[in-house]
């Protein structure tokens, strides 16, 4: 495993950072960074302090302020909007990067045209795309969480399944045949949590649908999505899909899974280590994760089904009173060695060079198939203020045609006419 020596990285700060002139505005006091938890854990914990050269090449430490998502986006918005802030580095989700955040953080296009993160080409484009906002580059990625699919191998060598379905048509056909009880238990083939578009549309993007387009516009009623919400009606009625979808959350997924009563599930690729966890796991070692099969149809232009990803960045607040120390923190923790010591301690990397190193693929046994998803993976929506409405309405629409009360294809043009009213202009 290659190991980041303190030289190393301090010879890499110094490269990065302009010291002498972020030294004597930094010294003073610590850096504020406010972010969700896992930030600080991956950034301090297992994979060594990436942190330590800005505070070395600097002289300012970093203080943390960490709340939930929610909680965080709600706080953020409040010190930003501010006369004068307090906060010189804020986190942010993808989905928060609507217009009316762009009134909230700086611009960062001058810092990288002035004094660029390193090797900004090896970071995914996609990632850096997602956080430009009328133009503006608002925030670095940092994390991110892609699909995947997760097959239990032990119940699909028990069907007579010898490999994990290679399209969206066979992992319908796979989903059917895993619908048995083994032992005392029922299974199910597929299992998601719920039917909100996040999750569906990872089914879409098997035939390249969407459910709003980067340009506002919703085409949930295209074949793509079409065909997704059809598939999930007709594993459901052929018992392949949980009776109770509509109320399976995240950790509801994570124990079918652990416990073996579904075959499959498409979630994070990163809840391979939970669902392989052997203190809680009927199946340690025997859930495999590979990237969502794209349908026969689009196979000439997808190898793998773009499927979604989401992402968390590092944003500057406009009112921020230090914001070259802020650019150097941003600049330290967007190194190739820091990406690589924060994925060792279980980051979602956002450099493809991450996946290059023996030591990470050794540690990450789907590390070749995310690349693979990065490779063609997007957000499953444009940012904009009337999402979380939107996301409602899929959700009941979806639901109703899963159940049977409505054609999937009425459904969804139910929902083009719904949603289309909240769209920006």
């Amino acid at each position: 495993m290659t190991r980041i020596t303190r030289r190393g990285a301090l010879t890499l700060a110094g490269a990065a950072l302009a010291a002498p002139a972020v030294r004597a505005q930094g010294s003073a006091a610590p850096l504020s960074v406010m972010s969700h938890r896992v930030h600080q854990t991956v950034a301090t914990g297992a994979g060594g302090d990436v942190t330590a050269p800005f505070t070395q090449a600097t002289g300012a430490r970093v203080a943390w302020t960490t709340f939930d998502v929610g909680p965080l986006w709600d706080r953020l918005q409040r010190e930003a909007s501010l006369d004068q802030g307090s906060v010189d580095v804020g986190f942010i989700v993808n989905t928060q990067a609507v217009p009316r955040a762009s009134q909230l953080f700086e611009p960062l296009g001058p810092y990288m045209e002035r004094d660029p993160i390193e090797a900004p080409d090896d970071v995914f484009p996609g990632l850096m795309k997602g956080f430009e906002v009328r133009g503006a580059q608002l925030a670095i990625p940092v994390r991110h969480a892609s699909s995947g699919m997760h097959y239990n191998a032990e119940i699909l060598a028990e069907r007579g399944i010898a490999q994990p379905p290679r399209t969206m048509e066979e992992l319908a056909e796979v989903a059917r045949r895993c619908v048995y009880r083994r032992e005392s238990t029922p299974v199910v083939g597929l299992v998601l949590p719920g039917v909100t578009y996040p999750n569906v549309i990872d089914i879409a993007r098997a035939w390249d649908g969407d459910f709003i387009t980067p340009d506002f516009r919703c085409v949930a009623d295209q074949p793509g999505m079409v065909n997704a919400i059809r598939l999930l009606r007709d594993l459901f009625q052929a018992g392949a899909f949980p009776r109770n979808f509509a109320s399976i959350a995240t950790e509801d997924v994570n124990t079918w899974m652990q416990q073996g009563r579904a075959a499959m599930a498409l979630t994070g690729m990163s809840r391979n280590q939970i669902y392989n966890d052997p203190q809680r796991s009927r199946f340690p070692g025997k859930i495999q994760t590979v990237a969502v099969p794209a349908s026969q149809t689009i196979a000439d232009r997808f190898p793998v089904a773009p499927a979604k990803v989401e992402f968390w960045g590092m944003a500057i607040p406009r009112n921020a009173r230090r914001k070259d120390l802020s650019w150097a923190f941003i600049k330290a923790m967007s190194a190739r060695s820091a990406t690589l010591a924060m994925a060792r301690g279980g980051n979602g990397p956002v450099r493809a060079s991450t996946y290059d190193d023996p030591g990470f693929q050794a540690s990450v046994p789907y590390a070749a198939e995310e690349r693979r998803v990065l490779q063609v993976a997007r957000v499953p929506l444009p940012a904009f203020d009337e999402a979380a409405r939107a996301g409602d309405l899929f959700k009941e629409e979806a639901e109703a045609a899963v159940l049977g009360m409505k054609t999937p294809e009425a459904a969804m043009a139910s929902l083009v006419a719904r949603v289309t009213p909240l769209l920006p202009r």
